[in-house]
């Protein structure tokens, strides 16, 4: 019978105390249907690995307020030849929001960014005319959860925001009526997808801010946006998630979940089958 450690929270992070077993429970189910045993690991403190088949860093939360830990345990774990998925290098490269700079120059549709090494009002005035945009949100660099994200309209002070390395893109209204749509693939193959809208007068659609989830038919572009996103990363993925925005006919990506995302795996019809399978295959081949 097969061996998997799915990462979880460190026990003392009070930021994720009432969420994270129910979505652990939600992700291990598919897989002990498939025949592996899932145990839960710390990922501050995860011990030895290496008795196991598979570790998935799935509920790995908190990792953007200990980022130099973080990076020190993936590569401490690839070192020790730990069988890590997603890639202890996709791990790294997706612990950073750089990596939309980069797949945008690779001619992915993303959502304009400009990053700076800290928020400042002149950094704010200059996306501003960057954009054409009198509305912005500031966000930090390593982040999760939209935490310590901001909205910020031409004329008012600059309160609160990231304290460290930044990135400002343009405010896009819609998503007050419109929100994100995430598409989910395991594998590399289009599991399900979801529509997430925020609360009247909110702008975060995050479960902790009481985002509305929807079951999502993707349309043909949003298909195509996605797919662009995957064909642009040349690891492979066990499981990933695109979070577009920008409307159905011309979507941009607005992030790339590959470390710890959720699989909201409630709205999958198939109930995580496919990610199961997925697994399956990566320690069958």
């Amino acid at each position: 019978m097969p061996s998997l450690a799915m990462l979880t929270p460190d026990p003392g992070d009070l930021h994720h105390e009432s969420r994270w077993a129910e979505v652990v429970e939600a992700n291990s189910a598919p897989l002990r249907a498939v025949g592996f045993t899932v145990e839960q690991r710390t990922w501050t403190d995860a011990g030895d690995l290496g008795a196991f088949d598979l570790v998935l860093p799935l509920l790995a939360w908190g990792y953007p307020r200990a980022h130099q830990r973080w990076l020190q345990a993936v590569r401490g774990w690839s070192e020790a030849g730990i069988r890590l998925h997603n890639p202890a290098s996709v791990l790294i490269w997706n612990s950073d929001k750089l990596y939309l700079g980069r797949l945008a120059e690779r001619g992915v549709p993303v959502v304009p960014t400009l990053y700076a090494n800290r928020l400042t009002p002149e950094l704010l005035a200059e996306a501003t005319q960057r954009f054409g945009s009198e509305r912005l949100v500031a966000k930090p660099q390593i982040s999760a959860g939209a935490w310590q994200t901001i909205r910020w309209s031409s004329g008012e002070p600059l309160d609160g925001g990231p304290t460290g390395p930044a990135m400002v893109q343009p405010y896009l209204p819609q998503i007050e009526t419109e929100g994100e749509v995430s598409l989910l693939y395991f594998g590399g193959r289009f599991s399900h997808a979801i529509a997430k809208r925020p609360q009247p007068g909110d702008f975060r659609v995050q479960p902790e801010y009481d985002g509305i989830i929807t079951v999502h038919a993707p349309t043909a572009a949003e298909h195509a946006a996605a797919e662009a996103v995957l064909a642009a990363i040349e690891e492979p993925l066990l499981y990933a998630r695109v979070d577009l925005v920008g409307g159905a006919q011309a979507p941009m990506l607005i992030e790339m979940e590959l470390i710890e995302p959720d699989l909201y795996l409630g709205y999958d019809p198939a109930k995580g089958a496919l990610f199961a399978k997925a697994a399956r295959e990566l320690i069958a081949g």
